[in-house]
Protein backbone atom coordinates (compact mmCIF):
# COMPACT_ATOMS: atom_id res chain seq x y z
CA UNK A 1 0.00 0.00 0.00
CA UNK A 2 1.55 3.43 -1.14
CA UNK A 3 2.10 5.66 1.58
CA UNK A 4 -0.92 8.20 -0.21
CA UNK A 5 -3.41 5.40 0.23
CA UNK A 6 -2.07 4.80 4.01
CA UNK A 7 -2.68 8.96 5.22
CA UNK A 8 -5.97 10.61 5.85
CA UNK A 9 -7.48 11.29 2.79
CA UNK A 10 -9.32 14.79 4.56
CA UNK A 11 -5.89 15.56 5.63
CA UNK A 12 -3.98 14.85 2.33
CA UNK A 13 -6.39 17.33 0.50
CA UNK A 14 -5.65 20.05 2.95
CA UNK A 15 -1.89 19.44 2.92
CA UNK A 16 -2.05 19.22 -1.10
CA UNK A 17 -4.07 23.13 -0.73
CA UNK A 18 -2.23 24.26 2.00
CA UNK A 19 0.51 27.26 1.22
CA UNK A 20 4.33 26.31 1.72
CA UNK A 21 7.11 24.51 -0.38
CA UNK A 22 7.92 21.08 0.91
CA UNK A 23 7.09 18.41 -2.21
CA UNK A 24 4.56 16.01 -1.65
CA UNK A 25 6.57 12.88 -1.34
CA UNK A 26 8.95 14.63 1.04
CA UNK A 27 5.74 15.07 2.97
CA UNK A 28 4.44 11.64 2.47
CA UNK A 29 7.63 10.81 3.36
CA UNK A 30 7.62 12.59 7.20
CA UNK A 31 3.94 10.98 7.25
CA UNK A 32 5.37 7.57 7.85
CA UNK A 33 8.41 8.80 9.49
CA UNK A 34 6.30 10.79 12.44
CA UNK A 35 3.96 7.35 12.48
CA UNK A 36 6.51 5.03 13.50
CA UNK A 37 8.07 7.61 15.65
CA UNK A 38 4.75 8.64 17.83
CA UNK A 39 4.70 5.53 20.12
CA UNK A 40 8.49 7.02 21.57
CA UNK A 41 7.51 10.65 22.85
CA UNK A 42 6.05 13.77 21.62
CA UNK A 43 6.48 14.64 17.52
CA UNK A 44 7.85 18.29 17.33
CA UNK A 45 8.27 20.33 14.36
CA UNK A 46 10.72 23.41 14.29
CA UNK A 47 9.29 25.72 11.20
CA UNK A 48 5.41 25.50 10.63
CA UNK A 49 4.72 28.31 8.58
CA UNK A 50 1.11 27.75 7.40
CA UNK A 51 0.98 24.12 8.31
CA UNK A 52 1.78 22.03 5.18
CA UNK A 53 4.49 20.03 6.71
CA UNK A 54 2.16 20.22 10.24
CA UNK A 55 -0.65 18.24 8.36
CA UNK A 56 1.47 15.51 6.96
CA UNK A 57 3.57 15.34 10.10
CA UNK A 58 0.54 15.69 12.23
CA UNK A 59 -1.74 12.75 10.28
CA UNK A 60 1.22 10.20 11.00
CA UNK A 61 1.79 10.95 14.19
CA UNK A 62 -2.23 11.06 15.18
CA UNK A 63 -2.23 7.47 13.50
CA UNK A 64 1.07 6.55 15.44
CA UNK A 65 -1.26 7.08 18.58
CA UNK A 66 1.11 10.38 19.85
CA UNK A 67 0.66 14.03 19.81
CA UNK A 68 2.49 16.53 17.73
CA UNK A 69 3.82 20.35 18.78
CA UNK A 70 4.20 22.61 16.37
CA UNK A 71 7.01 25.47 17.34
CA UNK A 72 7.12 28.95 15.04
CA UNK A 73 7.11 32.57 15.77
CA UNK A 74 4.91 32.95 12.99
CA UNK A 75 6.98 35.93 12.32
CA UNK A 76 9.09 34.65 9.13
CA UNK A 77 11.97 33.58 8.27
CA UNK A 78 14.67 35.28 7.11
CA UNK A 79 13.90 34.37 3.47
CA UNK A 80 9.67 35.54 4.11
CA UNK A 81 10.64 39.10 4.88
CA UNK A 82 9.29 42.12 3.08
CA UNK A 83 11.64 42.27 -0.09
CA UNK A 84 12.77 39.03 0.53
CA UNK A 85 12.38 36.10 -2.29
CA UNK A 86 9.60 34.26 -0.37
CA UNK A 87 7.64 37.17 0.95
CA UNK A 88 3.90 36.45 0.91
CA UNK A 89 2.19 39.97 0.99
CA UNK A 90 -1.04 38.37 1.96
CA UNK A 91 0.76 36.86 5.18
CA UNK A 92 1.74 40.60 6.46
CA UNK A 93 -0.40 41.91 8.82
CA UNK A 94 0.36 46.08 8.59
CA UNK A 95 -0.50 46.65 12.14
CA UNK A 96 1.72 45.25 13.84
CA UNK A 97 4.29 45.62 10.75
CA UNK A 98 5.29 42.21 10.28
CA UNK A 99 4.69 39.10 8.57
CA UNK A 100 2.08 36.83 10.88
CA UNK A 101 1.29 33.17 9.83
CA UNK A 102 -0.31 32.23 12.52
CA UNK A 103 -4.15 32.82 11.61
CA UNK A 104 -3.48 30.61 8.19
CA UNK A 105 -1.92 27.19 10.30
CA UNK A 106 -5.13 27.50 12.77
CA UNK A 107 -7.10 27.28 9.68
CA UNK A 108 -4.91 24.40 7.96
CA UNK A 109 -5.02 22.32 11.52
CA UNK A 110 -8.95 22.59 11.64
CA UNK A 111 -9.39 21.77 8.33
CA UNK A 112 -7.48 18.68 8.47
CA UNK A 113 -9.10 17.43 11.82
CA UNK A 114 -5.95 17.68 14.04
CA UNK A 115 -7.21 19.94 16.34
CA UNK A 116 -7.32 17.34 18.72
CA UNK A 117 -3.94 16.24 18.59
CA UNK A 118 -1.71 19.19 17.47
CA UNK A 119 -0.41 21.83 20.13
CA UNK A 120 0.46 24.87 18.62
CA UNK A 121 3.66 26.54 20.25
CA UNK A 122 4.00 30.61 19.36
CA UNK A 123 7.72 30.76 20.30
CA UNK A 124 11.30 30.85 19.23
CA UNK A 125 12.79 27.47 18.64
CA UNK A 126 15.22 28.61 21.54
CA UNK A 127 12.36 29.29 23.76
CA UNK A 128 10.09 26.15 23.23
CA UNK A 129 13.94 23.83 23.43
CA UNK A 130 13.55 25.29 27.40
CA UNK A 131 10.35 23.81 28.16
CA UNK A 132 11.20 20.55 26.81
CA UNK A 133 12.30 17.68 28.99
CA UNK A 134 11.08 14.74 27.65
CA UNK A 135 12.57 12.39 25.31
CA UNK A 136 11.00 13.06 21.77
CA UNK A 137 9.56 10.53 19.14
CA UNK A 138 10.79 13.08 16.36
CA UNK A 139 12.13 16.21 15.60
CA UNK A 140 11.06 17.90 11.89
CA UNK A 141 13.84 20.82 11.71
CA UNK A 142 12.68 22.98 8.74
CA UNK A 143 12.84 26.92 10.35
CA UNK A 144 15.04 29.32 9.61
CA UNK A 145 17.98 28.81 7.00
CA UNK A 146 20.15 30.89 8.46
CA UNK A 147 23.80 29.48 9.78
CA UNK A 148 22.97 30.70 12.78
CA UNK A 149 19.15 29.69 12.94
CA UNK A 150 19.96 26.48 12.03
CA UNK A 151 22.69 25.80 14.39
CA UNK A 152 20.62 26.68 16.93
CA UNK A 153 18.02 24.30 16.16
CA UNK A 154 20.23 21.24 15.85
CA UNK A 155 21.80 22.18 19.49
CA UNK A 156 18.81 22.82 21.21
CA UNK A 157 16.44 19.92 19.93
CA UNK A 158 18.52 16.66 18.18
CA UNK A 159 19.56 15.86 21.84
CA UNK A 160 15.83 15.50 22.92
CA UNK A 161 15.63 12.49 20.21
CA UNK A 162 14.70 9.89 22.10
CA UNK A 163 16.72 6.47 20.91
CA UNK A 164 15.22 5.15 18.14
CA UNK A 165 13.56 8.56 17.58
CA UNK A 166 13.66 10.01 14.64
CA UNK A 167 15.94 13.27 13.59
CA UNK A 168 14.70 14.82 10.38
CA UNK A 169 16.27 17.84 8.39
CA UNK A 170 14.52 19.96 5.28
CA UNK A 171 16.28 21.70 2.42
CA UNK A 172 19.21 19.26 2.16
CA UNK A 173 21.30 20.37 -1.03
CA UNK A 174 24.86 19.06 -1.35
CA UNK A 175 25.27 21.44 -4.63
CA UNK A 176 25.32 25.01 -2.89
CA UNK A 177 24.58 26.60 -6.41
CA UNK A 178 21.41 24.48 -5.75
CA UNK A 179 20.28 26.20 -2.53
CA UNK A 180 21.84 27.40 0.92
CA UNK A 181 24.27 25.14 3.46
CA UNK A 182 22.70 25.84 6.52
CA UNK A 183 20.46 22.71 6.44
CA UNK A 184 22.83 20.18 5.41
CA UNK A 185 25.62 21.60 7.94
CA UNK A 186 23.30 20.39 10.98
CA UNK A 187 22.95 17.38 8.94
CA UNK A 188 26.54 16.32 8.32
CA UNK A 189 27.04 17.67 12.12
CA UNK A 190 24.65 14.62 13.54
CA UNK A 191 25.89 11.86 11.09
CA UNK A 192 29.23 13.07 12.18
CA UNK A 193 28.38 13.08 15.65
CA UNK A 194 27.90 8.91 15.71
CA UNK A 195 24.56 9.09 17.73
CA UNK A 196 22.03 8.74 14.12
CA UNK A 197 22.06 5.97 11.80
CA UNK A 198 21.49 7.99 7.85
CA UNK A 199 18.12 6.92 6.72
CA UNK A 200 17.25 6.87 3.17
CA UNK A 201 16.79 10.53 1.89
CA UNK A 202 13.80 11.48 0.22
CA UNK A 203 14.63 14.51 -2.50
CA UNK A 204 16.13 17.09 0.12
CA UNK A 205 14.61 15.40 2.76
CA UNK A 206 17.23 13.84 5.30
CA UNK A 207 16.27 11.28 7.89
CA UNK A 208 18.42 9.74 10.89
CA UNK A 209 17.87 7.52 13.81
CA UNK A 210 19.09 8.20 17.17
CA UNK A 211 21.36 4.85 17.86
Amino acid sequence: MSSVNRMDSRALEVARACKGFLDEEEGLRLHDLAKESASLGPVVEIGSYCGKSSVYVGAGTRAGGGQLVCVDHHRGNEEQQPGEAYHDPDLFDSEAGAMDSLREIRRTIRAAGLEDTTLLLVSSSSAAASLVSVPLGMVFIDGGHSFQAAQTDYERWAGKVAHGGILAIHDLFPNPDEGGQAPITIYRQAVASGLYEELQTTKTLGALRRR
